[in-house]
């Protein structure tokens, strides 16, 4: 199969890469272009960790083929916050303990923010229902939910 060259941004920055038309986003990101927040956990769309927003809307990047993103903004963890200049909810999932193994940190922080972009204020309900995509087998939601209100609460 012929490699394609697609071009995007990344975290602000434009990227190109060569890679084949059946590669995934996940893949490329965490092969080609060292982004390591995004995990690979189910490889099914069903666990929420590789989720990453493409052009502002949450998308779960496993099952979105590379040819998808030519020409679009792709937003990860490391778009988001830095670690010498914490994003509010990142602030808030450590205040809040949100945290414990993190491998799904990455994508409940990606969705809350997607959330709380088009929704400063959401309901305990409107949180729940956003994070439904995304698995974690640590906290039991309490902890994340908690922390996603903190920052809705601070605006």
């Amino acid at each position: 199969m012929e490699l394609v060259t697609i071009s995007f941004k990344l975290n602000s920055r434009p990227v190109a890469v060569v890679a084949s038309p059946l590669a995934n986003l996940r893949d490329v990101l965490r092969e080609q272009l060292d982004v390591l927040a995004v995990k690979a956990g189910c490889g099914q769309g069903g666990c929420g960790s590789c989720t990453v927003l493409l052009n502002g809307e949450p998308i779960v990047s496993c099952l979105t083929p590379i040819v998808n993103v030519q020409g679009q903004e792709i937003t990860t963890l490391e778009g988001i916050g830095t670690f010498n200049k914490l994003h509010p909810l990142q602030q808030a999932f450590n205040d809040n303990f949100a945290a414990q193994c993190g491998y799904c940190t990455a994508g409940m922080i990606t969705v809350a923010k997607a959330l709380l972009d088009h929704n400063p204020h959401p309901t305990r309900e409107q949180i729940v229902d956003a994070l439904s995509g995304n698995v974690c087998r640590c906290t039991g939601y309490v902890p994340i939910i908690e922390a996603i209100q903190q920052v809705a609460n601070s605006k």
